[in-house]
């Protein structure tokens, strides 16, 4: 049976603000009008930067690299290796192929890199520099041809760790730009900004949303809203562990969603008791409260099998297991962003450092779609060839008969004459061939 120990004040809604959408849809049609100047005055207005051109030149990209300190580079470099290697074991994984499927039928597909990308890195709470390694090298590594970057000013200057990030895994063109006027400028593009062919990274409601208007002119990731956690706990940890890892996350945003399902309801009032003492302590606790008081569960389940099914009902972004058999849980569950499995590991590794890409499904999304990763930067383009006369009136004629039994008169010309050509039959004009 399944009980909540603590329930959420607020249920998360999967619908976006009316008045979100309606903000967001005027000052995407400003900046597409309007272009450079456009993007200039929204700058201004909501980023307090003016600048002639939002491009960042050589020197300022350089200087933000060797503002780095020498430990800050070596733990950049560290988490960008991470990221690259295991970007690029996944590229390994997909391969092109050719099978010939009869004779003379020859079959493939190959793995296209998306030539223009435009990567959106969010900066305004926090300067969330792990994105460009996550969106940047991702893309860097299927083989993108121009690679660009967006991310807000920090406090009213360029995001400098964020810059020396971007520049690090390999953006070809660095824009101190925010907001909807930075998606906008890229996904329509200005006198100065080349469009780009998809957009991806995380952002805030009216980044998403804006993304989401421009899908279909442009290719996006994924739909993103605030970072969510769940917390799969039984009692081979204790309540300490599993609170910290609930308000590690829950200090991204008051409306993040922070969940535990266990099956120890000892564990469950020890992990409320040390929610509480953490919040007393935790420099970020003005935000992690609000996220806890309003979107944070305790669930109580009897079974391990009630757990997978509540956790895949849930389908929540970020996953963290700490149980006697995790890998249970790899087995059985299905809907999920991502996985992080025992006690040693946690979110916040994915989140920065580990290797695994960090632009995750939100919003129960997971029940349809994984997260950004090297194969979101490809199209799997289909090609074939044949390479017979027999092969040629051998398909012609399935095609001629199946595409009269649709109507399509003019299709079946198509395969007849091939079947006339290279086959040497008299198929009358507008008939299908006989078998």
């Amino acid at each position: 049976m399944i009980r909540h120990v603590k329930t959420a004040r607020l249920t998360q809604g999967d619908q976006t603000d009316p008045a979100v959408t309606e903000a967001v849809r005027a000052l995407l049609a400003q900046v597409a009008e309007g272009g450079d100047k456009a993007v200039r005055e929204l700058s201004i207005k909501f980023d307090g930067l003016d600048r002639d051109s939002y491009r960042l030149t050589e020197a300022e990209i350089a200087g933000c690299v060797n503002g780095l300190t020498k430990q800050e580079r070596h733990d950049l470099d560290f988490a960008q290796e991470q990221i690259r290697n295991f970007a690029q074991a996944q590229r390994d994984t997909m391969l092109d192929l050719e099978v010939e499927t009869l004779p003379g039928v020859v079959l493939g597909h190959r793995n296209v890199p998306i030539q223009n990308v435009g990567c959106y890195v969010p900066g305004g709470k926090y300067p969330l520099l792990a994105s460009a390694h996550m969106t940047v090298l991702t893309a860097k590594v299927a083989g993108c041809q121009r690679v660009i970057t967006c991310a807000p000013p920090f406090k009213g200057k360029i995001a400098e760790k964020i810059v020396a990030a971007q520049a690090l895994a390999g953006a070809d063109e660095i824009y101190c730009l925010g907001g909807v006027q930075a998606i906008a400028a890229m996904g329509y593009g200005t006198e100065t900004i080349a469009p780009v062919d998809l957009l991806a990274g995380p952002g805030n409601a009216y980044v998403a949303e804006a993304k989401r208007l421009l899908f279909g002119k442009v290719g996006i990731d994924l739909f993103a809203g605030p970072t969510e956690t769940l917390v799969i706990a039984d009692d081979s940890v204790d309540g300490e562990i599993c609170a910290t890892d609930l308000l590690g996350q829950a200090e991204h945003g008051p409306n993040s969603p922070a969940v535990m399902i266990t099956n120890s309801e000892k564990l469950a009032r020890d992990t409320l008791a040390q929610i509480e003492r953490l919040l007393t302590i935790l420099p970020t606790a003005e935000i992690a409260r609000k996220a806890w008081e309003d979107y944070g569960e305790i669930i109580l389940c009897d079974t391990l099998d009630e757990m997978v099914d509540e956790a895949n009902r849930m389908a929540s972004e970020h996953v963290q297991v700490m149980t006697t058999d995790p890998d249970y849980f790899l087995n059985n569950m299905a809907n999920y962003g991502a996985l992080f499995l025992g006690a040693r590991t946690n979110v916040a590794f994915g989140d920065k450092v580990i290797g695994t890409n960090h632009t995750l499904p939100t919003q129960r999304a997971a029940r349809y779609t994984g997260g950004l990763w090297v194969g979101k930067f490809l199209k799997t383009c289909t090609y074939q060839k044949i390479l017979t006369d027999e092969a040629s009136a051998m398909i012609g004629a399935h095609a001629s008969r199946l595409c009269h039994m649709e109507g399509f008169v003019g299709h079946a010309e198509q395969a007849n004459i091939r079947v006339r050509r290279y086959g040497g039959r008299n198929v009358e004009y507008g008939s299908a061939v006989t078998a």
